[in-house]
């Protein structure tokens, strides 16, 4: 479907003309309706689909065609780089529309929070907003929020793993009763479901591809022990200097430096991001990748869902990450927008049983690669890895009835005939020059 077809204000379609997008995802296909119509909406997405296009087009169209007027849209996301980041679309889509916006997030100086409480006080049209930080300022009782008619919640899932479920909720009280609630989550857990129950009204349920990976994804793992991983790395990396752009996940800050130093000292263009950086060092490293500056980016599972970037060509997850919807995050940051990529992950021992969770979850068995010559021989990936430890048996202990398999979650997948003539309004705007 064009976008032309869904009925969007002139302006809108001024700047989706400009930026050279004519054909709607399927989360924007079957979204952007439902939102129009003023519905509660659920969606459940995977990375890289446009779901951030398939609520902010349909809100800047309200607003254009006459919903504005002090603080209208108030949209909460994880992070403060997917909060920049979406405030940094909603610039370009909304270039035409004259709206504004302000993205609101912790670390910024005393003349930041200020400009935020204007912000709020004087009513921008749209605010992007981390959740602890817009509930500092709504506790100090300034805010207008009277007028607001739409709240939208970004990667509601992550900022339930983050342990925002309470601050969401506190947030939702200040609001208006009457307004239109949007969710947009990758995954779709029961914390998820629960919030739903209380602050939507009969919402209406997108499912487009839960937890699976994008097709053009080419996923590859090693075996190693973990006093191999940086030689297997540097023995990797010093043979792909055709790549552009590299992503290596670790689930530890302390390794980052670690990881960046190594790849330096043997030439290779490496950086790295994680919470103990300040926000300008964060920005301009990630400003630095984005402009392709930088080749390699290494960072914790902060940015698993914060780089909006089309073209990354290698992901490597170095440790495998705990919940396997992280790995889908982590590798979905490769082969987006129809792109095609490449994603390795390094098994250790103690990893084996997390990574046979994530096979079970992708419905994939990846491919284990075997390690360069001259490595000693990685641990083995037999079920369960050897590495949980059980609790001594008692054999006293009664067994409980075997109840059978788990009932299965169903999930409507969206027909992927025909999509690489679509295409993604994620990343480019209209120049302000």
């Amino acid at each position: 479907m064009k976008f032309t077809d869904l009925g969007l204000h002139p302006t809108v379609n001024e700047a989706l003309e400009a930026m050279g997008f004519e054909e709607a995802t399927p989360v924007q296909e079957q979204a952007i309706p439902e939102i129009l119509k003023k519905n509660d909406v659920i969606a459940c997405a995977q990375t890289g689909t446009g779901k951030t296009a398939a609520f902010l087009l349909p809100i800047i169209h309200q607003i254009a065609n006459g919903e504005g007027g002090n603080l209208n849209t108030i949209i909460i996301a994880p992070t403060r780089e997917l909060a920049q980041q979406i405030d940094q679309q909603l610039e370009g889509f909304a270039y035409f529309s004259g709206i504004s916006s302000i993205a609101i997030y912790g670390g910024g100086t005393g003349k930041v929070f200020d400009q935020e409480k204007t912000a709020l006080t004087e009513g921008a049209d749209i605010i992007v907003a981390t959740p602890g930080r817009l509930l500092s300022h709504l506790n100090l009782g300034y805010a207008k929020l009277d007028n607001v008619k739409h709240l939208i919640l970004d990667e509601a899932d992550r900022m339930m793993d983050m342990g925002f479920n309470d601050d969401i909720k506190k947030i939702i009280e200040y609001l208006p009763k009457k307004k239109q609630t949007i969710m947009f989550s990758a995954t779709m857990p029961p914390k998820i479901r629960s919030l739903a129950k209380v602050s939507m009204v009969n919402p209406v349920e997108i499912n487009i591809a839960i937890s699976k990976m994008a097709e053009g994804v080419v996923q590859e793992a090693f075996l190693v022990h973990d006093d191999q991983k940086i030689s297997l790395l540097e023995s990797l990396l010093k043979d792909k200097k055709d790549l552009r752009s590299i992503v290596i996940f670790t689930s530890r800050k302390v390794n980052v430096n670690d990881i960046k130093r190594n790849l330096r000292k043997i030439g290779l263009d490496a950086d790295g991001i994680q919470s103990d950086l300040n926000q300008t060092e964060r920005e301009e490293v990630l400003r630095r990748f984005k402009n392709q500056k930088l080749k390699i980016l290494v960072g914790t599972d902060i940015i698993s869902r914060g780089i909006d970037i089309d073209s990354i060509d290698l992901v490597i997850n170095y440790d495998v990450p705990g919940d396997a919807e992280d790995y889908v995050h982590r590798v979905g940051r490769t082969a987006r927008a129809q792109s095609t990529g490449t994603a390795w992950t390094f098994i250790n021992q103690r990893d084996v049983y997390n990574f046979q969770k994530i096979e079970s979850l992708i419905s994939t068995e990846v491919v284990k690669r075997s390690l360069p010559e001259g490595f000693s021989e990685g641990p083995s990936y037999s079920s369960g890895g050897g590495e949980r430890k059980s609790k001594p048996k008692n054999n006293n202990r009664k067994k409980k009835p075997h109840t059978g398999n788990k009932p299965k979650i169903k999930g409507q997948n969206s027909s992927t005939k025909g999509e690489k003539k679509i295409a993604y309004p994620m990343k480019k705007k209209p120049s302000n020059d």
